[in-house]
């Protein structure tokens, strides 16, 4: 179940009661929605139903996908239980599937049965799904045969279906109301949510406000623009725990966060916004404290930034390690001549790996105690000859990519690694690099290795091709982040981009690791200054990209490893090592000063001579001689003794006292030189 409490959700309505729209808001900012379209293509000659299905058309926006179930009723219940769990389907109605069921052609039939068959897949759906329906129970029974069996077949179809859904929702005049309340995030009684923002009435603008509340999510206030904004929440993608051991809860931030929920106050991420820094004291103090702690040797080296990081994004000069991280794995693939090389279907091969636990990244997550989430971003275009994405798919991917983020720190995750799996990332990476820092391809395009090993110099070319041709064919574009995100990026660095943000509002650290969360920095710098700050690299791997856009970004790599592991991998590998370090910092003691060595000295020497007192009869006199030269009881004045022998002390030559500068008689002994083990000469 998702962290907003429902996973399937129908949503009921009368005629234009603005049910689709509803249905449409719930997952407006889902990278990528499968339209499931049951209705028939009705009579070509009824120009005023072409005109409502062609309406529908017009609002799905170009990364949605339509699927056609029209032909087979019984289709629909196959395309429900295939649907993947990182999947968002949109059921737009089942009035016209009962149509289709009732269709003679289709007769004769069980329809209780297929009716069943849809419920018991909706109910096992581990996608996110919205059906639509509509409500007829509220009208008159039909005089016909045929409208009363269409009446009685969708009454059972919703009653089945609702039955099977985590949530139900009756639209009343673009009003929603909760008839079925999702349940709590933390598996309680769900509150029934506020409704949502009016759905507007075509060709008329709409001012509603809704507030937001699902289970202990923050509540916040959103206010619709003219034209009718959505309080719309999409689906997050599950959240995985590779191991079995339950996720430490962990205390709150010493630091207040700054929670800006995108979904419920509508903001817009563009240039210029203004989000927090991390505390400018805490982390100096860290490490000023460094040198005071009661270590043997020097100290932590270059890993005192580690501490200086973590101090200044808790807002503590004595941090504590990072007990709650979160590996976001980003799978997209970019298509055309920047996946050059890539084996067909590796990425998606690697996406599924991570989802059942297995692999490096699985495995390192485990390891760490990490939950691991992966995210389906959008597919991208060949960069050579089209944009990456449209913009409107940018706007939802960094919207989605910073509700990634305010759903980790809702959850209290004190830690993000992003990781990505996607073909092309690395020619993606380029070009923005490209774009950003004015950089030469083929000085930041990583070699192309094979499954077997080996490097292949041909896909390497044609992935520096293919950046040149993109870029050549942008040559004239703006270089503002969007555009940037749009022609170049594609959609696994735009939402990157969102998390770094979103990441960044709510004050919430990222381990970044490989190409694409540095590219992702490069272009979060035009958006939000502050966002770098909150980032931190472990190991730059040996790739040329990470490397510039690290040193464009001031990230001084903590660590030289040039692991190769995947995007994520390395970072999760270095993690162990920069909690002993927070771990070290946070308990050892302060070492002692002058004034405790010589207080633990006479205590130890006390100690010694607390016996039966026969020091001050035996050995006592001889020391009090010796403390005594001149027979001045204590008032001898205290004289630097002179250095045995010639030496940077004295210009006095040898065999000559150094107080007087006469030569010593022949017969002298000579002066005792120094002891081996260190001890001055008596």
């Amino acid at each position: 179940m998702s962290v907003d409490g429902w996973n399937t959700v129908l949503v009921l309505g009368g005629i234009r009661s603005g049910k689709s729209e509803f249905a449409e808001s719930l997952v407006a900012e889902a990278p990528t929605v499968r339209y499931v379209a049951t209705s028939a293509a009705g009579d070509p000659t009824d120009a005023e139903w072409a005109a409502r299905l062609e309406a529908h058309r017009a609002r799905r926006p170009g990364s949605w996908t339509t699927e056609e179930t029209a032909d087979d009723p019984r289709r629909l219940a196959d395309v429900v239980a295939s649907a993947g769990p990182n999947e968002t389907l949109l059921v737009d109605d089942l009035g016209g599937w009962v149509t289709v069921l009732l269709d003679p052609a289709h007769q004769p039939a069980d329809d209780t049965a297929t009716i069943a068959e849809l419920a018991d897949a909706v109910r096992a759906c581990p996608a996110r799904l919205v059906l639509v329906s509509p409500e007829v129970g509220l009208s008159l029974v039909p005089t016909t045969p045929l409208g009363r069996a269409f009446v009685d077949a969708l009454g059972a179809a919703n009653r089945a279906v609702a039955d099977a859904c985590d949530a139900v929702v009756l639209v009343v005049a673009g009003q929603a109301c909760w008839l079925k309340a999702p349940a709590a995030p933390g598996g309680g009684a769900g509150a029934v949510p506020a409704p949502q923002a009016a759905v507007p009435a075509p060709a008329a603008t709409t001012a509603a406000q809704a507030t937001a509340a699902h289970g202990a999510a923050a509540q916040a206030t959103a206010t619709a623009a003219a034209g009718g904004g959505h309080d719309d929440r999409a689906a997050l993608p599950q959240v995985l725990t590779p191991t079995t051991a339950p996720e430490p809860a962990g205390a709150p931030w010493a630091a207040p966060t700054m929670a800006l929920p995108v979904v419920a106050t509508g903001l817009v991420i563009q240039p210029g916004m203004e989000l927090p820094m991390p505390d400018e004291y805490t982390g100096p103090q860290a490490v000023e404290r460094l040198a005071t702690l009661d270590v043997p040797g020097a100290g932590l080296g270059v890993l005192e930034r580690v501490v200086g990081f973590a101090a200044a994004t808790q807002g503590t000069p004595t941090p504590k390690p990072w007990d709650s991280v979160r590996v976001l794995l980003l799978h997209g693939d970019h298509a055309g001549g920047a996946a050059a090389g890539a084996p067909p279907g590796e990425s998606a091969r690697r996406a599924a790996q991570a989802r059942a636990g297995q692999g490096v990244l699985a495995r390192l997550a485990a390891e760490n105690g990490a939950s691991l989430q992966v995210v389906e971003t959008p597919a991208s275009e060949p960069i050579e000859r089209l944009p990456a994405l449209d913009h409107e798919q940018v706007e939802q991917a960094l919207r989605y990519g910073w509700r990634l983020a305010e759903e980790a720190a809702e959850a209290g995750v004190r830690l993000l690694v992003l990781a990505a799996c996607g073909a092309g990332t690395d020619a993606a990476a380029a070009a923005v690099l490209a774009a950003t820092a004015g950089a030469e391809p083929p000085a930041v395009l990583g070699r192309v290795v094979t499954a077997g090993g080996e490097i292949d110099d041909a896909a390497w070319m044609r992935r520096c091709a293919a950046v040149r041709d993109a870029l050549h064919r942008t040559r004239r574009s703006p270089r503002d982040a969007k555009d940037v995100l749009a022609e170049l990026g594609g959609g696994d660095i735009a939402v990157a981009t969102g998390v770094l943000l979103g990441a960044t509002a709510r004050r919430l650290p990222v381990l970044l690791d490989g190409p694409v969360g540095l590219a992702a920095g490069m272009v979060s710098r035009d958006l939000a200054g502050q966002a770098r700050h909150w980032c931190l690299l472990a190991d730059h791997g040996g790739h040329p990209a990470v490397r510039l856009a690290a040193d464009v970004l001031g990230l001084d790599p903590l660590l030289d490893l040039r692991l190769d592991l995947g995007e994520g991998a390395n970072a999760l590998t270095a993690l162990p090592l920069l909690r002993s370090v927070l771990s070290l910092a946070a308990a050892l003691p302060a070492r002692p000063g002058p004034d405790d060595a010589a207080t633990v000295a006479d205590e130890a020497a006390a100690a010694g001579t607390d016996g039966d007192g026969a020091g001050d009869d035996g050995d006592g006199a001889g020391d009090a001689a010796d403390r005594d030269t001149d027979g001045d009881d204590g008032g001898a004045e205290f004289v630097e003794p002179e250095p045995a022998g010639p030496g940077p002390a004295t210009t006095a030559p040898a065999g000559t006292t150094a107080s007087t500068g006469t030569t010593a008689p022949a017969g002298a002994a000579e002066p005792a030189g120094p002891d081996p083990a260190g001890r001055r000469a008596d």
